[in-house]
């Protein structure tokens, strides 16, 4: 396993928390930021441009992806026309189908080369990267967010599936693969193992590299002291 200094993936925080995001892109580690109208939402924002615009201006250095919400592909090309317009780190958020199943790859090809910078998201099938590296522009930034988390979700081991895209997008110099969803700190050093160039990390994931390194033995004997703590704070007693 390599330490944190050693890592060659890039790692983009996942939040919609403004103290979080301020805090967190302070960190040399983190190379990118990433929301979505969920996390939004939990976080309260009830404007969706005026937190967009508010998140871009706070971190200028950063590629920051900010999501369509339309469901249909005409309403979501118009979003993400002007969502372009907000920052010059904006990559405009696509999600690959709509609600229906519908491929969105008809206005990726067309954003796409209009020379916006794109992250074509919920990503999960082999079928899907490769529709989406065809309508790609070479010339132009794209990240392809393959969620790792989810599929592991259903059993189904990520990895695989992961190596699969860095070999479809290979010939797209401009492209990068995303590992979106992780659900444990191991799946950073999975991602970076095969190559993925970013994963998206959550705050609380985030928190944990504070243990990165850590001696087993050790992190045993504290385990061991929690669970007496508290069961001497609870008062048990047999």
């Amino acid at each position: 396993m390599r330490s944190l200094d050693q890592l060659r993936i890039k790692l983009f925080v996942d939040a919609a928390d403004l103290n979080t995001i301020v805090a967190w892109c302070r960190n040399p580690l983190i190379k990118g930021l990433t929301t979505n109208p969920t996390l939004m939402r939990r976080a309260g924002v009830l404007d969706y441009e005026e937190f967009s615009k508010t998140v871009l201006s706070l971190v200028p250095h950063l590629p920051v992806s900010i999501e369509v919400f339309a469901d249909d592909l005409e309403g979501m090309e118009v979003q993400a026309r002007k969502i372009a317009k907000w920052g010059r780190n904006a990559y405009v958020k696509i999600p690959v189908t709509n609600t229906l199943g519908e491929s969105t790859c008809p206005i990726i090809r067309s954003l796409s080369d209009s020379g916006i910078p794109i992250n074509v998201t919920a990503v999960m099938t082999p079928e899907q990267v490769e529709g989406v590296k065809e309508v790609l522009h070479p010339g132009t930034p794209a990240v392809i967010s393959v969620f790792g988390g989810r599929i592991a979700d259903t059993g189904v081991d990520p990895v695989p599936i992961m190596k699969s895209a860095l070999q479809v997008l290979a010939d797209l110099p401009l492209a990068e693969l995303l590992w979106a969803s992780p659900r444990e700190l191991l799946n950073v050093f999975q991602a970076d193992e095969i190559g993925t160039h970013i994963i998206t990390i959550t705050p609380d994931i985030l928190q944990k590299f504070t243990l990165v390194g850590r001696d087993l033995a050790a992190y045993s004997r504290d385990t061991v002291k929690m669970f007496h703590d508290d069961a001497a704070a609870a008062g048990y007693s047999l």
